[in-house]
């Protein structure tokens, strides 16, 4: 949101550990017409962590810049992303009794509230609240019980939580660039906006967000979310591979990997060569293509590995009739839909920014999945979300006041 001659304005602000991308869209009849696009690239993240305050908020002033440079408006309010290993997601279900034997909306925010009420650490807060589907009384895989009679309503639901910490340090780092946070969206959940087909979803479908320093993994199941977790691997491990197997500077080692990077030996020919810049000002080396494809296929492999685990484990592996989705800026990269269709052994493609307008060719890339996704889950809001600040997150209430309740709730 920005002031400008159109109050539907919307800016989604990707805080990633590579790059800060400001995405500024406008909501049409038609959709989303993305108007503004800024990027810098970011120094103060680390896994997705911020670990420098003041290296983030210029990242994320200049990125800011030059969308409203583009846009030709004044950013002002922003849909944040978040992301690191201390996201966590679980499932959970309430029951209510229907009070006039009609469901209404009461009834609705009564359930989501008594499937929310679960025993959550001190320093964690809950994030998002999904719903999976409704149940009155024997009738269960309703979406929208809303006017449906019945005696009891009950909810499954999916709970995104992450570390009071790091979400005040994204909202800390916006207000100190003089914006304020309307609401603070898991970047997985963004992307999937922006990437995912709904007959993909109904089949059940796995989102991999590759990124620079995390793997978001996100599933599912007949519509609904049923699985979130973040992997603390990214290409950012697939570059400092490169420049320590090659003795090249980090800088040079993103380069190389972006121009050359393949990770699939069968794209490659052994007498394609290419050009590495050597360390301590000695000159550069010529050396085989071939050379840089053997550091990134184990890398990229073992991702695919962790990721084939992680899904395992959640138990919803065999249920992937749409297979794998792959987004996120590590997977512009040759040869990994390959990489992942032999590990995984299910059907892949690479995701990148649909069903929008305006500037499509500029955003047209899985790097840009978690911003424009943003803008839509931002559109998709009814009403405009109240921002948030730093001393607590909308109606999530603060560190000091859950400890107070708790010991209240004690005697």
């Amino acid at each position: 949101m920005a002031k400008s001659k159109s109050s539907e304005i919307i800016v989604g602000l990707d805080i990633g550990t590579t790059k800060i991308a400001c995405i500024v869209g406008e909501v049409t009849e038609d959709g989303v017409d993305i108007i503004g696009i800024g990027t810098a690239a970011s120094k103060g993240l680390r896994r997705g962590y911020v670990v420098n305050i003041d290296s983030t908020v210029a990242s994320i002033q200049q990125a800011v810049d030059e969308a409203e440079n583009m846009a030709g408006c004044e950013i002002t309010t922003v849909y944040a992303a978040i992301s690191g290993a201390h996201v966590r997601g679980l499932n959970s279900h309430g029951i209510v009794a229907v009070k006039d034997k009609e469901v209404r909306d009461a009834d609705i925010a009564r359930v989501i509230e008594a499937a929310k009420a679960v025993a959550i650490p001190m320093d964690r807060e809950v994030l998002h609240v999904l719903p999976q589907q409704y149940v009155v009384d024997d009738q269960d895989g309703i979406r929208d019980p809303l006017g449906m009679a019945g005696v009891r309503l009950e909810a499954k639901v999916h709970i995104v939580t992450t570390a009071v910490a790091s979400a005040q340090n994204v909202i800390k780092c916006a207000n100190r660039c003089n914006l304020q946070v309307a609401d603070i969206v898991l970047e997985s959940l963004a992307s999937s906006q922006a990437v995912l087909e709904e007959d993909e979803k109904e089949l059940g479908v796995a989102l991999i967000d590759i990124g620079g320093g995390t793997c978001d993994v996100m599933v599912y199941a007949d519509g609904a979310i049923v699985h979130t977790s973040v992997l603390p691997l990214g290409g950012g491990h697939i570059t400092n591979d490169i420049a320590t197997v090659l003795r090249t500077p980090l800088d040079s080692a993103e380069k190389i990997k972006r121009k050359y990077g393949c990770s699939w030996r069968g794209h490659v020919d052994n007498s394609e060569m290419m050009e590495v810049p050597s360390v301590g000002g000695r000159g550069p080396r010529v050396i085989q293509r071939m050379s840089l494809v053997e550091v990134i296929e184990p890398r990229v492999e073992e991702i695919f590995e962790h990721v084939k685990k992680e899904l395992m484990r959640t138990g919803y592996f065999d249920g992937l009739a749409a297979g794998i989705v792959l987004t996120g800026g590590a997977t512009a990269m040759d040869g990994v839909c390959e990489m992942a269709e032999q590990v995984l052994g299910l059907p892949t493609r690479r995701g990148q920014p649909t069903r929008i307008g305006g500037l499509v060719d500029v955003v047209r890339s899985p790097a840009y999945s978690t911003g424009v996704g943003l803008v839509m889950f931002g559109a998709s809001q009814n009403n405009i979300a109240k921002p948030l600040t730093r001393g607590g997150m909308d109606d999530r209430p603060s560190l000091f006041k859950r400890a107070f309740g708790r010991i209240a709730e004690m005697f």
